[in-house]
């Protein structure tokens, strides 16, 4: 008989778990929080083209934050040791679904229904960005059986660290960039709240990743090393088709590649290995973008200037609105 366990945060089941719980918890947010109706002046200055690749990007963004909530997330749960890894895993796929409604929340802003329809429709047919869904499903797929190896539960791990750390950045490239020129501000604080999720939740999925790794014979990493480079080169080919595809009108693909090779970089990096993809220069503007601010405040522990939320509510009563009474009183 199957015997179920409570989980013990007591004792740490390794010497960083607790540190990715609080900064989980530090990091909450909801979309509704954030204002960005702020930036319908500012949608309706862009050009149709930077409007159009804005709806792409975001499109393409809902598209994979709803494969790693609906299932990335869920399938490497149910395969990792450590209850206490499994509980920063579940609260990292609750924050994957906030991830998916934040781009809705942006899209109902300034975009109409057809808009929005239309774009959902592109991300379901668009083939690099179908093909990128695909491929990263396919290895979370093989969880989804009763005897797994470890070596399908580390290519898993490094499925997902290559689409937190690296697949997602070609869709955020476009909001930081404008963002650094003041337009889309308000709606761009919310794309870096999502990548400060991103960016630990890369990081806690390839120190994962690293144990089991670590657990191979010498043979049995080459061998793994091998698979994951060929992975990484098949994404990374994809990504080139499905920049152009987004970019090419708005003249900002060359740029959009360089920042892609610089996450790749960032993607091996968290999983143990040296960057292998030469990155001469990121746009300054874009990487100002990803440190950890957002137009005013410490980005890791606070909300920005365009945060807003009611701290305490008074209830209105009838006699609140009697003018007659509250001028009979001032007299």
């Amino acid at each position: 008989m199957k015997q179920f366990k409570a989980v013990n945060w007591n004792t740490p089941e390794n010497d960083y778990v607790e540190m990715f719980w609080e900064q989980n918890l530090k990091q909450f947010w909801i979309d509704t929080e954030y204002i960005p109706s702020k930036d319908i002046d500012s949608w309706k200055s862009l050009s149709p083209e930077l409007r159009e690749a804005y709806k792409k990007a975001l499109g393409g963004l809902t598209l994979l934050d709803t494969l790693q909530s609906h299932t990335g997330m869920p399938k490497v749960i149910d395969h990792i040791e450590g209850l206490q890894n499994k509980s920063v895993l579940s609260y990292m796929c609750m924050m994957e679904a906030i991830h998916a409604k934040s781009y809705s929340t942006i899209f109902t802003t300034v975009a109409s229904t057809t808009e929005i329809d239309a774009i959902f429709e592109w991300a379901s047919t668009n083939e690099q960005l179908q093909f990128k869904a695909k491929t990263i499903d396919s290895y979370y797929r093989k969880l989804d059986k009763e005897n797994v190896s470890k070596e399908e539960i580390y290519m898993a791990l490094v499925a997902s660290v290559m689409l937190e750390t690296f697949l997602f950045y070609s869709g955020f490239f476009l909001p930081l960039w404008l963002a650094g020129q003041g337009q889309m501000v308000a709606s761009c604080d919310i794309i870096k709240k999502i990548i400060a999720d991103e960016s630990i939740h890369g990081v806690f999925v390839g120190l994962l990743a690293q144990e089991i790794f670590n657990t191979f014979s010498e043979k049995k990493k080459e061998k793994l090393k091998a698979e994951l480079f060929i992975l990484m080169d098949m994404l990374y080919e994809n990504e080139m088709k499905y920049t152009d595809h987004v970019y090419s009108d708005v003249g900002l693909g060359s740029e959009v590649k360089e920042y892609i090779r610089y996450n790749g970089n960032k993607a091996l990096m968290n999983l143990g290995f040296e960057p292998r993809y030469e990155v001469s220069e990121v746009n300054p503007i874009v990487l100002n973008g990803l440190n950890v601010e957002t137009t005013q405040h410490d980005f890791f522990s606070k909300k920005s200037t365009n945060y807003e939320k009611t701290l305490e509510v008074v209830h209105l009563h009838d006699e609140d609105f009697d003018m007659k009474k509250e001028l009979e009183m001032e007299i």
